[in-house]
């Protein structure tokens, strides 16, 4: 029998109203970065908060250029997107401890990119047995802190490890 990974949670995302529009264009072109979760801005990219999160701290990584596919990134903007997520990493480990993290890229709908027109980078924090029973058999991911916590602690070291530069 096959592995299977359900994710149940993320029907809300599923069924959302999607906007016409990019929002990884729009929300950091619009004012509050608090109110679109944007942690982070560095020359080429973006931190943002998963606002459907598979686990607490989940970040993405996303370029300030409309691409889908990493050959549409110049060799700067590709090095200033995994010197970002090398940040989130420090970061991330001292805001939560996590005992691994999952960090990758989905290019393109068959691959399971939710927004397939621009890429960005998942960091995920995990910790041994971070799924539950309640993921298992009622569907519903626990997500132990609130986004409102989350940003604060989180902004709170990326605006230190700016200064540290």
């Amino acid at each position: 029998m096959k592995d299977i990974l359900y994710s149940p949670w993320r029907i809300k995302y599923i069924l959302s109203k999607k906007e016409k529009e990019c929002i990884f264009c729009l929300k950091p072109s619009a004012e509050h970065d608090e109110k679109h979760l944007i942690l982070y801005r560095s020359k080429n990219s973006f931190v943002i908060m998963n606002a459907f999160p598979y686990n607490n701290g989940h970040l993405m990584v996303v370029p300030n250029k409309h691409a889908s596919e990493l050959n549409d990134l110049s060799t700067d903007e590709i090095c200033n997107l995994f010197e970002t997520v090398r940040l989130c990493e420090k970061v991330l480990k001292k805001v939560y401890s996590p005992d691994g993290l999952n960090i990758g890229l989905n290019l393109g709908k068959s691959a399971g990119a939710g927004i397939d027109d621009h890429l960005h980078v998942h960091i995920v924090p995990r910790w041994s047995g971070d799924v539950n029973f309640m993921t298992t058999t009622a569907g519903t991911r626990v997500i132990p802190e609130s986004f409102e916590k989350a940003y604060k602690q989180l902004k709170e070291q990326f605006d230190n490890e700016r200064v540290e530069k």
